[in-house]
């Protein structure tokens, strides 16, 4: 009998196509620096994402996945490139959920993920160099690219009647790419940009910078910086100088951060972020519960890069990102059952099975092309201080 139950374990175990393992998933976001207001939410909906496969029971034959944390610093690339190879080589994750900033994302592919074969989904990182950076096909991300992002906020002001602006932007990939983005796409529709230019972290006084967006002019000011570092500085220095009073917020300056350091200062400034109000962000918001603000931005994405990684794994039946990686955009994308937060037992049992999923999660999960989100977007306008749904788009 003793002999007969060992044979039965066995063959479940084969059965599951692998034998029950600790399998480590990295996460490498700014704790320190520009957005360090927005990555704990972040972190917390990927974690979310690992207990709930965890707690399941049900992957690769009863495995377990534990969360290895490192910062990115979002701005230095010689610091996030040397966590993320501690991450691989030391710590021996079989994947990464990052990085957060564009320029960060882009050296940890090119110098760590890429060399060593592990795949990387960032819930954050919206350059659009990186859609056609050399990633040998282990590189996604769940937030779309700013090419979209531009288009979205050029499409924002115009409705609104805003027909000029003044652009500023942090000076690196995620800065440049977006104001680039933005200003060919409301110049295309009409719109002016009376000048688009750079301004670095970390000053203490920004009065030059704000001098020569003043004299430049336009309707609005649109900052395209971090929360945490030089966006904010330029928002208080133009609003000491009497030079704007209202403001154009991309997704690096939306947060909780913006109504600490401002309030009804900004009253009537409007941006947007990734996001959505399909039925998966509610169900992320109630499944996180008053653990994390499951609606702080690249919370949701953060969620469901971390679940597209594990559900891809569970098709493949292997956690070597050599195999799973063309899974990704199998259990992305349609056509099979639609899978939501909360549900990944389920999908878990579909995959093991044979079967199809398509994973829309909290943030309506759609990969296109080069494996990148094809975008949606939330509307936000300041009001009493506070920012405001205005409409999801």
């Amino acid at each position: 009998m003793k002999k007969l139950l060992l044979a039965s374990a066995a063959s479940a175990l084969m059965a599951s196509g692998a034998l029950a393992e600790e399998i480590k998933l990295g996460i490498i976001f700014g704790f320190t620096g520009p957005i360090e207001s927005l990555t704990p939410a972040m972190a917390d909906g990927a974690e979310l994402a690992m207990k709930e496969v965890s707690d399941s029971g049900k992957f690769l034959g009863g495995s377990t996945v534990t969360p290895v944390r490192a910062d990115s610093t979002c701005i230095d690339a010689g610091a996030a490139t040397a966590a993320a190879e501690r991450l691989v080589t030391s710590d021996g994750v079989a994947a990464i959920v990052g990085a957060d900033c564009s320029g960060v994302t882009g050296a940890i592919l090119a110098n760590v993920a890429v060399p060593n074969g592990i795949v990387m989904i960032s819930p954050s990182a919206t350059s659009p160099g990186l859609s056609t950076a050399e990633d040998n096909g282990l590189f996604f991300r769940t937030a779309p690219s700013d090419a979209r992002q531009g288009v979205v906020m050029a499409e924002i002001l115009l409705e609104q009647g805003v027909k000029s602006v003044a652009v500023t932007y942090t000076n690196n990939d995620y800065g440049k790419g977006l104001a680039d983005a933005f200003q060919a796409a409301y110049e295309e529709r009409g719109g002016s940009v009376t000048i688009n230019a750079a301004h670095e972290d970390g000053k203490a006084d920004y009065s030059a910078e704000v001098g020569a967006l003043a004299a430049a002019g336009g309707d609005r000011l649109v900052v395209a910086g971090y929360v945490d570092q030089g966006g904010s500085g330029i928002v208080r220095a133009a609003l000491d100088a009497g030079a704007f009073d209202t403001f154009h917020f991309p997704d690096g300056m939306i947060g909780t951060k913006l109504e600490e350091n401002f309030g009804d200062e900004i009253d009537g400034s409007t941006g947007q972020h990734p996001g959505t109000d399909s039925p998966g962000a509610a169900m992320f918001q109630e499944l996180a519960g008053d653990a994390f603000d499951a609606t702080s931005p690249f919370s949701p994405e953060s969620y469901d890069a971390a679940a597209l990684i594990l559900l891809a794994m569970q098709a493949a039946g292997s956690s070597d990102s050599q195999v799973f990686k063309d899974k990704v955009m199998d259990v992305a994308n349609a056509p099979g059952e639609k899978i939501y937060p909360g549900e990944l037992a389920k999908a878990l049992d579909i995959l093991a099975s044979g079967g199809d999923i398509d994973y829309v999660g909290a943030s309506a999960v759609e990969l296109i092309g080069p494996g990148e989100s094809a975008g949606n977007y939330r509307q936000i306008v300041i009001e009493g201080g506070k920012v405001t749904t205005a409409k999801y788009r």
